[in-house]
C-alpha cells in the first residue's frame, strides 16, 4: 500500500540521520563470544553488573548498553532500519507489535524445545499474549507488573472499611465518603495521563476486543458502562481533574488516600513517607464481571540481525531461570515473570509481593495492536474533552470507535 512505502520512507530517513548523528559506541560490537543487550532504564544501569555470574557460567562476554526510555523507542527504529541493533534486546510490552511487524525480532519457534525456560507454560496468561505475534514467538518476559490499589488503612477504616474496597460500588462508596472530607480532599486518584486505566476497568466489566478482526467493540455496552464509571469519579469531584500535588505527599497527608499503582511504588512509599509504615496495604483490583488489571513489565527478544543468536538465547535463557530472577529481584525491586518463582517463601509470606501475585493471576496486556499507542492517546483526549470540556459521552465514543478503527486498518 502506497501509505506503508510513505512510511517506510519516513523511518528510513530518520533513522539515517540518527545514525549518522550517533556515537560509534552505539553501534554493535559483536562476535561469537560476546553477546551485545541493550536494556532500559535503571535495569539497563544495573544489568552489566549482574551478568557477570552468566559470563563466568558461559564463558561468552555481555555487552550491555542502557538506554533511558525516552530514547529507546528512536534508537530501535535506527537499528531496524540500518540492521545494526543488538543480539538481546529489551521491549515494553506495548512495543512488541511494533517492532513484531516491522520484522525486527527472531522467531523463536524452533527453539523452545531447546530452551525449556521458554515454554509458555512458565509464565502467567497476560505474559503468554506478549510472548506472540500471529504464528511467531518474538520474546520471552523478563519480568511483570501489574496494577493493584495502595490505601491507606487508616483513613479507610474511618469511613467504614477495614479492608480494601472489593467491588466497583464499594469503591465509588468510599471514595466519595472520602472526599466528602472537605476542601482538597479526594477519594480516589486516577492519573488522567494513565492510558491503561480506563481498559483496566472496561475489562473488569467484561470488555473484549478482537484486534484480529477490527472489531474494538468500543461502543459496546460493557466498554461504556466502564468508560462512565470512570468518568464519573471526576465528574463527581471524587478524584482531581488535574494532576495537583506528588502522589506521595498527597497519601502522605491524607488528601487521596487511595490510587492505582504499580510495584515500583513499595519502595517509593518506605523511602519517602517513613512515617506512614502500618498505616498502608495493598489490595487486588475491586471486582465488577471480574477484577482483570493490566500486564506490564519487558520482554527479551533477540533482534532479527543478531550475530550471536546462540549466545543471546543462552542469555534470554539464564535470565529467564527461577533463580535468577529472584536474584533479579533482590537486585532491582522487578517483579518475576516466573509463576514458579511465584511459590518460593518470600513471594509467599510478603503481603505486598502476595497481593502482586495474587493479582497476577488476572491480567492482560495493552491491546496487541502497533497502533495500541495512538489508540490510546485517542482515547485519553476523549476522557479530556468529556471531563473538562463537558462534551457527550455516547458522541466521543462513537468518533472514538471510528478514529481507533481507522487507525486500525493503518
Amino acid at each position: 500500500m502506497k501509505w506503508k512505502w510513505m512510511a517506510l520512507g519516513a523511518v528510513l530517513f530518520v533513522s539515517l540521520v540518527l545514525v549518522g548523528c550517533s556515537e560509534s559506541s552505539s553501534s554493535k560490537e559483536s562476535s561469537e563470544d560476546t553477546v551485545t543487550v541493550w536494556a532500559m532504564g535503571e535495569e539497563g544501569k544495573m544489568l552489566q553488573d549482574f551478568s557477570k555470574d552468566f559470563e563466568e557460567e558461559s564463558g561468552l562476554t555481555v555487552d550491555v548498553q542502557a538506554i533511558p526510555w525516552g530514547q529507546a523507542h528512536d534508537k530501535l527504529l535506527t537499528a531496524v532500519a540500518s540492521g545494526d541493533g543488538p543480539d538481546v534486546v529489551q521491549l515494553g510490552t506495548t512495543w512488541v507489535p511494533e517492532f513484531a511487524e516491522a520484522g525486527a525480532l527472531k522467531d523463536l519457534s524452533e527453539y523452545m524445545e531447546d530452551y525449556p525456560n521458554f515454554d509458555k507454560g512458565n509464565y502467567f496468561d497476560g505474559s503468554v499474549t506478549t510472548m506472540e505475534f500471529e504464528d511467531q514467538v518474538v520474546g520471552v518476559p523478563w519480568y511483570v507488573d501489574t496494577r493493584v490499589i495502595y490505601y491507606r488503612t487508616d483513613l479507610l477504616e474511618e469511613v467504614g472499611y477495614p479492608e480494601a474496597p472489593k467491588t466497583w460500588d464499594e469503591l465509588k462508596d468510599a471514595a466519595k465518603q472520602l472526599a466528602d472530607r472537605g476542601e482538597d480532599m479526594y477519594g480516589l486518584d486516577i492519573d488522567r495521563n494513565d492510558q491503561i486505566t480506563p481498559f483496566i476497568f472496561a475489562w473488569q466489566n467484561g470488555y473484549e476486543a478482537n484486534v484480529e478482526e477490527g472489531e474494538l467493540n468500543f461502543t459496546s455496552p460493557e466498554f461504556k458502562e466502564a468508560f462512565e464509571y470512570y468518568t464519573s469519579f471526576f465528574e463527581e469531584g471524587i478524584s482531581q481533574k488535574q494532576q495537583g500535588k506528588d502522589i506521595v505527599e498527597a497519601f502522605k497527608d491524607g488528601s487521596k488516600p487511595m490510587f492505582f499503582s504499580g510495584p515500583w511504588m513499595i519502595n517509593i512509599i518506605n523511602d519517602q513517607a517513613p512515617d506512614l509504615e502500618g498505616k498502608w496495604a495493598t489490595a487486588v483490583m475491586p471486582t465488577k464481571e471480574k477484577n482483570t488489571s493490566s500486564m506490564g513489565g519487558s520482554n527479551l527478544s533477540v533482534f532479527e540481525s543478531s550475530d550471536n543468536v546462540e549466545g543471546a538465547l543462552e542469555y534470554i535463557s539464564y535470565m529467564t531461570d527461577v533463580d535468577t530472577q529472584l536474584d533479579w529481584l533482590e537486585e532491582s525491586n522487578t517483579l518475576p515473570s516466573r509463576t514458579e518463582a511465584w511459590e518460593e517463601p518470600i513471594m509467599q509470606e510478603d503481603p505486598m509481593y502476595a497481593t502482586f501475585g495474587e493479582q497476577l493471576e488476572d491480567t492482560k496486556p495493552g491491546l496487541q495492536t502497533p497502533q495500541f499507542e495512538r489508540i490510546a492517546q485517542e482515547l485519553l483526549s476523549s476522557i479530556e474533552r468529556i471531563t473538562q470540556g463537558g462534551a457527550d459521552l455516547d458522541k466521543e465514543l462513537e468518533a472514538f470507535n471510528e478514529e481507533a478503527k481507522s487507525l486500525l486498518e493503518k
